[in-house]
């Protein structure tokens, strides 16, 4: 019986600061690995050949597409796990020796590390990186996978790390992806999915005021059921939070109530902005908005921790809500909840188990 056979495909540029990294996670654990340079100036090319990799040279042309399907254009085999450099497999590893001879695409959990707050935080997505055979790509950036044979999307146990969102990550990236979500609007001005890409980029690097302006058109071209419509959702509130735009931020809370019931990320952010809209109006803030303050954050506890739901970050629906909810409760006079929940939030700390979804 012949088993299905699986390579790891990549494409890197000046990737040598965590490329071992990556290709050490899943060595013995892929047929053939596949590395498709794009003009490294450093010792990409080296370690990827240390490394066992076939590389292969390929002139940049401002398309990830283009240079995604080249490199997939070098693999013969059965499956094909799509990695970047700054990706490192963490857990699932003999799920990679398993994946059966019927093809589908694989989305597996990609777990971000980002500051926030002048703390770590993990959030976590699902993202489709394991292709079968003959799947290619589409798209100037953010490529998406063809999939024009109807293939079903599956949830695979495998787990990868991703520390892109790291300050040092972020340099070395910073403007790369603005301009090329720019050039790709011209071309699709009303893609709801550049839109939202182009405002997620601005808000990664604390351009909020700026992304406002894509998030929001991006919703109103989004259908309700896209798979990545609670994470447009949940960093529009976000954003329009930092960007001082509270009463935008309000209405839009309002709209999408009914549909984000059993996500903490949701009424967390619903929380945060009410707490600025009540330093905001001092006079009505203990009969109106601190109660929904408080039960906002409450709501979370009560939906609990969602990994399942993409672009979640990890403590929202636990920790980080109780954590708020002692502070709150300190600076409101009730000192014996304040405790209460302190506690709480050290136990749920200590409890919780590592998992991510986006970083807002």
């Amino acid at each position: 019986m012949k088993f299905p056979t699986i390579a790891l495909v990549m494409i890197v540029k000046n990737g040598a600061a965590t490329l071992a990294r990556c290709l050490s996670s899943v060595q013995g654990h892929v047929d053939d690995i596949i590395v498709l340079d794009t003009g490294s100036t450093d010792e990409t090319v080296t370690i990827a050949q240390r490394h066992g990799a076939r590389v292969h040279h390929f002139a940049w042309v401002d398309d990830f597409s283009a240079a995604r399907n080249a490199a997939l254009d070098h693999s013969t085999a059965d499956w094909n796990l799509i990695l970047d450099a700054d990706n490192w497999l963490e857990s699932g590893h003999a799920v990679l020796r398993a994946m059966g001879t019927e093809p589908f695409i694989g989305q597996v959990s990609i777990v971000n590390r980002f500051v926030q707050g002048g703390e770590l935080r993990e959030s976590m997505e699902w993202v489709p990186r394991i292709l079968p055979r003959g799947v290619r790509y589409v798209g100037r950036i953010h490529e998406q996978p063809i999939n024009d044979r109807g293939l079903a999307r599956k949830r695979v146990d495998v787990r990868f790390g991703h520390d892109g969102y790291m300050p040092e990550g972020l340099d070395a990236k910073k403007g790369r992806n603005e301009a090329l979500l720019r050039l790709a609007l011209t071309e699709s001005p009303r893609d709801p999915y550049l839109l939202y890409q182009l405002g997620k980029e601005l808000a990664i690097y604390e351009r909020h005021v700026e992304a406002v302006e894509y998030f929001l058109p991006a919703i109103e071209y989004a259908a309700a059921d896209l798979s990545y419509r609670h994470a447009l959702i949940v960093r529009t509130l976000y954003s329009l939070k930092q960007a001082g735009q509270l009463e935008t931020a309000i209405l839009l809370a309002e709209n999408e109530f009914p549909h984000w019931q059993d996500s903490p990320d949701f009424f967390f952010c619903v929380a945060d902005i009410f707490l600025d809209w009540a330093i905001q109006h001092p006079d009505e803030a203990e009969s109106q908005f601190l109660p929904i303050v408080e039960s906002s954050w409450l709501k979370c506890l009560e939906i609990g921790d969602r990994p399942d739901l993409s672009d979640t970050v990890a403590g929202r629906g636990s920790y980080l809500a109780a954590q708020n909810l002692a502070v709150l409760y300190e600076n409101t006079g009730r000192p014996a909840e304040a405790e209460t929940f302190r506690r709480k939030a050290a136990e749920m700390r200590r409890g919780s188990a590592t998992y991510t979804g986006c970083a807002t």
